[in-house]
């Protein structure tokens, strides 16, 4: 570590609003701090749904919770009341405290607006694509070549004298203590057995945020109906998806699983995460939970890449697609053929879960 630029007690915001994933990876950010300067103050601005994942977390002095999904709606509609009803809204929550540095790690011009509203001397902006953040930031972190996500939202603590020497992977999901159990209750008249070897238990989470991270529902099917009876399947997701789960119970062939999409919170979620065996997914808020709470996974590639998003931590497994048209990193294929997750085959994904399964 380098001679650290910090005052004692200093009190420190943090600004990044969503979404699941990037909130998750922005733990490991906050928890190197709190490590190395323990007597920092820090409060974290964030947007529901990712705020629930914050309310435990120990290295957290204060949440201050901003719901940016009204924001957000406003500005597609260029509802320009509302936009000023909430950016004002936002201004007041943060001026009731002060700060003496923001470290913006969302890097929108949406978070530098909030970071200058906070008010602190200080604000730190990180490198990424994203236009005009730099005109609210006093000061930018400096660019790295590492393309990683989270090792680049660690630069922004490279101006306060933390380097990146002491880098520990790994995310930060603390559960409540009345998670305890959960699972078990919640598993108890469904048929699903849990701690038993002979019978693991493999999730599946079969959608994403964006349209062309999604691996086909009929795949999914497919790639699960030639697994032994043995493995328990259990589907989640939103309610959303189980128009999808639906399709790809009807690939299995009759071939035994269960779904339970929507039934659970995000808590409760990770809750069964963690007394789960392995997790299969595409790249997607649930992948980052499972490796906060210390579920193996299995997840599957295309647009985006495991070597800018991917967990960083032991356990996790990755098919990238085979296709030359891979790692775009935009939200819609503009081929509008998703060929790069249609390249990869069931037949890969299931002899990729028996290897885990069955290690």
């Amino acid at each position: 570590m380098n001679e650290q630029k910090l005052p004692h007690g200093a009190r420190i915001l943090v600004v990044r609003l969503s979404a699941i994933g990037d909130v998750l990876h922005s733990t490991a950010v906050v928890h190197k701090l709190k490590r190395l300067v323990p007597d920092c103050h820090i409060t974290w601005l964030v947007s529901p749904p990712a705020s629930i994942l914050l309310e435990n977390n120990p290295d957290i002095d204060r949440l201050l919770v901003w719901d940016r999904r009204t924001f957000d709606k406003a500005a597609a509609h260029l509802d320009l009341h509302t936009i000023r009803q909430t950016l004002r809204e936002a201004k007041a929550l943060l001026h009731q405290y002060e700060f003496d540095i923001a470290l913006d790690i969302q890097g929108l011009f949406l978070s530098g607006i909030l970071a200058r509203m906070s008010r602190a001397p200080r604000r730190i902006g990180i490198h990424e694509r994203h236009e005009g953040n730099f005109l609210f930031m006093t000061e930018m972190a400096p660019d790295i070549s590492d393309c990683h996500k989270i090792r680049r939202y660690m630069t922004a603590l490279a101006p306060l004298g933390i380097g990146p020497e002491d880098f520990m992977p790994g995310l930060v999901l603390k559960l409540p203590d009345t998670y305890e159990g959960f699972a078990e209750r919640f598993f108890a008249d469904k048929d699903v057995t849990l701690h038993d070897p002979q019978q693991p238990l493999l999730l599946v989470n079969t959608r994403t945020t964006w349209p062309d991270k999604n691996w086909p529902p009929e795949f999914f099917g497919r790639a699960l109906a030639n697994l032994p009876e043995n493995i328990q399947i259990v589907f989640t997701g939103a309610p959303s998806d189980q128009v999808y789960i639906e399709r790809a119970q009807q690939e299995m062939e009759g071939r035994a699983s269960l779904s339970i999409a929507g039934q659970t919170s995000l808590l409760e979620l990770a809750a069964i995460f963690r007394e789960s065996d392995l997790l299969l997914t595409g790249d997607t808020g649930p992948l980052y939970i499972a490796e906060a709470v210390g579920l193996p996974t299995l997840s599957l590639w295309g647009p985006t890449h495991p070597g800018i998003y991917g967990p960083l931590t032991k356990g996790h497994h990755f098919i990238l697609s085979p296709h030359e048209c891979t790692a775009c990193c935009k939200t819609k294929c503009r081929h509008k053929s998703n060929a790069c997750m249609n390249a990869i085959k069931p037949g890969t994904v299931t002899k990729a879960l028996l290897g885990l399964l069955y290690h």
